[in-house]
């Protein structure tokens, strides 16, 4: 029962008390499952990357660019890729984890729709960092997010570039569920969405008992690979809980995609550049994606990469793909 996260501390008079360190049962209790506790006001987890000096109050950054990861996914996925390549000297970036992932918010009572991931991007960066003018890049389910924030900022967006996003006209009479979430073994990220979509109960539980007993696994894996420090994309996978992964994907992935028409045709009216890109090897967003966008707006870019997969597109050729941004942000002056 301990194991499975239903202990609880009980005074004498048997009267239930919740524990001081840990502040949600689904929780393991770490500094990392337990960081966004701190944070009062609900901001996301915002990683910055400025090279202004903060005691210069003239000189303002050229350009700034909001990046937004994919599901199951966190800042990481920018910040170890692509910050290292971009010129600090013209562009202010910033990674944000969705809410719900990383070390941001995973608040009980939300459903985690395509309106509370924008609101909280709008709150937690446009707001405070008094952002007037911006550029966003976003991966997969993150897409169809920036989507939504770029055409609700439709006059101060700059330019929209998506990769593999999970695109399907809302003409189709075809669920959404059925062709982004098929029932399909592999490869394992596919599997993983198909669970979580078909199979509420077991996707939950498998995702409760990953999550919560992290450290466990973490632990297992430096013994066996001898390494001190776990890497990156295998710390994603469990920084989520299995409501906001849940919600996340039916809400999103699957609910939030009958807008994404409305949204291209608020920026292609008001002139944003959109950029695709998609490797033609990705096995988790159908490559269809791409052309029928296309062929609904063909006013977007489209550049499929030939050898890249969901992932490589970005991970696997990062100085190309920053040389690619910067010439898309160039082209918006």
């Amino acid at each position: 029962m301990g194991f499975l996260g239903f202990a609880r501390k009980f005074k004498l008079s048997g009267r239930m008390v919740k524990s001081e360190k840990t502040h949600r049962w689904s929780d393991c209790g770490c500094l990392t499952c337990n960081s966004w506790t701190k944070n009062e006001d609900g901001n996301l987890h915002v990683v910055v990357k400025d090279s202004t000096p903060q005691e210069d109050s003239v000189q303002q950054p050229l350009e700034n660019v909001i990046f937004i990861h994919g599901f199951m996914g966190s800042s990481y996925f920018w910040t170890e890729t692509v910050f290292e390549h971009v010129d600090e000297e013209r562009y202010r970036l910033f990674a944000v984890d969705l809410l719900g992932f990383g070390e941001s918010p995973k608040p009980r009572d939300s459903l985690y729709t395509l309106r509370d991931h924008v609101e909280a991007i709008e709150r937690s960066v446009i707001k405070p960092y008094q952002v007037h003018s911006f550029h966003v890049v976003a991966h997969s389910m993150g897409c169809l997010i920036a989507l939504a924030l770029a055409a609700k900022h439709s006059t101060i967006v700059k330019s929209v570039t998506l990769v593999a996003p999970p695109y399907f006209p809302s003409s189709l009479e075809e669920s959404v569920l059925t062709r982004i979430a098929g029932k399909r073994l592999w490869p394992p990220l596919a599997f993983g969405t198909a669970v979580m979509s078909w199979y509420e109960h077991v996707g939950r539980c498998v995702c409760f008992i990953v999550c919560k007993h992290h450290k466990i696994w973490e632990s297992l894996i430096k013994l066996c690979t001898g390494k001190r420090e776990i890497p990156w994309k295998i710390k994603d996978i469990t920084r989520h809980t299995h409501h906001s992964a849940w919600h996340s994907m039916h809400n999103v992935i699957c609910g939030a995609s009958k807008f994404a028409d409305k949204h291209l045709e608020t920026l292609v009216n008001s002139s944003v550049k959109i950029h695709l890109m998609q490797g033609d090897r990705d096995e988790i967003v159908p490559l269809h994606c791409s052309g029928d966008m296309k062929r609904s707006f063909p006013a977007v870019e489209v550049e499929i990469v030939v050898g890249a997969d969901h992932e490589s597109v970005i991970g696997g050729r990062r100085e190309e793909f920053v040389e690619k941004l910067e010439s898309i942000w160039g082209s918006c002056r």
